[in-house]
């Protein structure tokens, strides 16, 4: 018997080991989804076309990588004050 405070494994899950639960859960979704595809379809075209836009666009992000901020800020600092300066003038004078 392990002493009080003291783990059987102090090392934890082994670094991408998959996590059985998780699995086990995106399986079963997984399943649901591809039992039930044509009734969502059906659903989802029956929807007014403002929610039929919310809802693609909930979806979008898991087909779509999303824009790591990370990568504009860096792209950013390499221009020089007269790129920016233009930047800058172009969004100003956008119409949307």
């Amino acid at each position: 018997m392990p002493q009080r405070g003291t783990v059987n494994n102090p090392n934890g899950r082994p670094k991408g080991a998959p996590n059985k639960m998780t699995a086990d859960l995106r399986s079963r979704i997984s399943d649901f989804l591809n039992q039930n595809w044509d009734q969502i379809e059906n659903d989802f075209k029956g929807l007014p076309p403002e929610k039929r836009v919310l809802i693609f666009e909930k979806l979008l992000q898991y087909s779509l990588p999303k824009l790591q901020t990370t990568e504009l800020i860096g792209n950013m600092e390499r221009l020089s004050d007269d790129q920016l300066d233009l930047i800058i003038n172009e969004l100003k004078t956008a119409t949307i």
